[in-house]
């Protein structure tokens, strides 16, 4: 158990302003249609609509959302 603990100890945090991992990295897209489930349909601006799920946030169509992840984290007010 020391062992495990020694191991979790050594293992590098995020110390940068940005996360190695994900980049901290959130794409302004526009909500086209709100769809069953949490999701939405949206436009990325880089060609075909995705979908993405919009639980965490209160988003409407015309909307703009930040997506993180394929999740939506913050509706961004004009």
């Amino acid at each position: 158990m020391d062992e495990r603990i020694e191991q979790i100890e050594q293992i590098e945090h995020c110390t940068d302003e940005v996360c190695i991992t994900c980049s901290d990295a959130a794409v302004a897209v526009a909500v086209l249609e709100l769809r069953p489930g949490g999701l939405a349909l949206v436009d990325t601006g880089a060609g075909a609509a995705e979908e993405v799920s919009v639980a965490l946030v209160d988003a409407g169509v015309g909307d703009v959302v930040l997506v993180h992840a394929g999740e939506a984290i913050a509706v961004v007010t004009p």
